[in-house]
């Protein structure tokens, strides 16, 4: 094995950039560290529920901190479309709501729905992304 540095033409490297996008290049640098199992709160106080028939197993879900004069800790968690599917439950934000206000970024992923007339449980699992 030869301790000689090896070179790459820039024209090389842009050609190789440009031939995959760039979250080609990143994705293989980030992490999905899972963190918790819990489920969407306040899917019945929705006012548009039609949101809840489109949710399925396996969806990512964003989760979003929002001003809130019930919970200051509050984090929305929103469908793929950004539409509102309910928020954290208050008893299990503490810690996500400190990392979320740190700068870290959490997503949520669909493991379960139950439905049971008009009452939808979706259970989620919280995920850290680190890059």
């Amino acid at each position: 094995m030869s301790n000689d540095l090896t070179t790459i033409d820039k024209n090389d490297l842009i050609q190789a950039i440009e031939d995959k996008s760039i979250t080609d290049i990143i994705k293989p640098l980030v992490n999905e560290i899972h963190l918790f199992d819990t489920f969407i709160a306040g899917t019945t106080h929705l006012e548009d529920k039609s949101v809840l028939d489109a949710v399925a197993e396996g969806d990512k879900v964003s989760l979003r901190r929002e001003e809130n004069k019930f919970d200051d800790k509050a984090i929305l968690v929103l469908n793929q479309d950004g539409r509102k599917l309910g928020y954290i439950p208050e008893k299990d934000n503490l810690v996500f709501s400190r990392l979320m206000d740190a700068g870290k970024l959490l997503i949520g992923r669909v493991n379960d729905i139950q439905v049971r007339g008009s009452f939808h449980k979706i259970k989620i699992g919280i995920a850290l992304v680190d890059y």
